[in-house]
C-alpha cells in the first residue's frame, strides 16, 4: 500500500479509532501513573499540612493550573497522533498560558514586591526540579507504546506532547507534596521540569513513532 493510500485509509476510520485511543491512552496514563505513584509515596509522600493548605486559593490554584494542562495536552496528543493532524495542534495549550499568565498576575498584585522573589524561588526548586521528571517517565513509557500503534503526521511532535502530557502527569502528584503553592513558583519551576520530558518524549518520538 503506498503512503497516501494508507493514509486516505487512516483518515476515513479516524471516526471509530479515535474513542478506543483516547481510551487507550487514558488506561495508559493511569497505569503509568500507578507505578508513578508507587514511586511518589516511597520517595515523597503528601505534606503533612495537606488538610489545611486544600483550604487556600493558592493550593486550589495551583492543582487547577496542573490539571487544565493535563486535559488539555490530553486532547493535543490524540490530535498530534492523527496523520491528518490540524494545522496548529499546540493552540488549544493557550488557555493554559492565559491561566497561567493570570494566575501570576493575580499573585504579583496581591502581595508586596519585596516577598516576589521569595515566593519565586520557594523552597522545593531543588526537588521539583528532578522529581517531576521521575514521576513521569512511566507515564511516558505508556504513552508511547499505544502512540507506536498510530500514526503520527510528526513524530517527533507527537512525542514531544506525549513528554508534556506525562510530565503534566507527574506534577500532578508532585503538586499534593509541594509546599510552595505560589503561581510565581507553580509557572516557573513546573515549566522547567516539564523541559527534560519534552526533549526524552520528542527524541523518543523520532526513533519510535515513524511509520
Amino acid at each position: 500500500m503506498r503512503t497516501d493510500q494508507l493514509v486516505e485509509a487512516l483518515v476515513s476510520d479516524r471516526a471509530t479509532v479515535r474513542r478506543p485511543l483516547a481510551r487507550s491512552l487514558g488506561l495508559a496514563l493511569a497505569a503509568g501513573g500507578a507505578l508513578s505513584l508507587v514511586i511518589y509515596f516511597v520517595t515523597l509522600g503528601v505534606r503533612p499540612d495537606i488538610g489545611p493548605a486544600i483550604a487556600t486559593w493558592r493550593f486550589d490554584l495551583k492543582v487547577a493550573m496542573v490539571l487544565i494542562g493535563l486535559i488539555l495536552t490530553f486532547g493535543v496528543c490524540l490530535d498530534c497522533a492523527r496523520p491528518d493532524m490540524s494545522r496548529h495542534p499546540l493552540r488549544r495549550l493557550l488557555l493554559l498560558v492565559v491561566v497561567l499568565a493570570a494566575a501570576v498576575a493575580i499573585e504579583l498584585a496581591s502581595t508586596p514586591a519585596a516577598s516576589w522573589q521569595t515566593r519565586l524561588v520557594g523552597s522545593n526548586s531543588m526537588i521539583c526540579l528532578p522529581m517531576v521528571p521521575v514521576l513521569s517517565v512511566a507515564p511516558l513509557v505508556a504513552a508511547l507504546l499505544v502512540l507506536r500503534r498510530t500514526a503520527p503526521a510528526s513524530p517527533v511532535l507527537a512525542g514531544a506532547v506525549a513528554g508534556l502530557l506525562s510530565a503534566l502527569a507527574g506534577a500532578t502528584l508532585y503538586a499534593f507534596h509541594c509546599f510552595d503553592d505560589s503561581p510565581l513558583f507553580v509557572a516557573t519551576w513546573y515549566s522547567l521540569a516539564t523541559l527534560p520530558m519534552m526533549a526524552i518524549g520528542a527524541m523518543a518520538g523520532h526513533w519510535l513513532l515513524r511509520w
